[in-house]
């Protein structure tokens, strides 16, 4: 799609609750929240509370993002963290699969998820100029 056809696109979208990218994170979020639930007591404040948070993270930042858009440079900035949260989440995702908290299949599928997830923060990072509202757009 074109930069005019992304353009008409973004102009639609009212809120960040609304971002595919954002839906989508949201949705693992809640996924790694409920499997995360079985995970062993004793790691409740290493895995499980770092897993959460940073799943969670990733969503929190595409609203400040969001926001942000008037600004080119935050609005990238926020991304970025946003993508950093997503790798972070990665990792703790290999960490429950190779200690057992997580089947193979659900570990290597919302990994590939954030793997998407990156794909698209690392789009919208590397073309912001769509999503960037000017000043006759506020």
């Amino acid at each position: 799609m074109g930069e005019k056809g992304e353009r008409s696109k973004v102009s639609r979208i009212q809120s960040h609750e609304e971002l595919d990218v954002y839906k989508l994170a949201f949705e693992a979020a809640m996924r790694i929240f409920e499997v995360s639930k079985s995970f062993p007591r004793e790691e409740t404040y290493a895995l499980t509370d770092q897993i959460r948070r940073s799943s969670r993270s990733v969503c929190s930042n595409i609203a400040e993002a969001w926001r942000k858009r008037r600004y080119q440079a935050a609005f990238v900035s926020k991304l970025n963290d946003s993508e950093a949260e997503a790798a972070e989440t990665q990792t703790w995702l290999r960490f429950a699969m190779e200690c057992g908290y997580l089947s193979k299949e659900l570990g290597q599928y919302l990994y590939q998820t954030y793997d998407y997830i990156i794909g698209k923060l690392v789009n919208m990072i590397s073309n912001p100029t769509p999503w960037i509202l000017h000043r006759h757009e506020s």
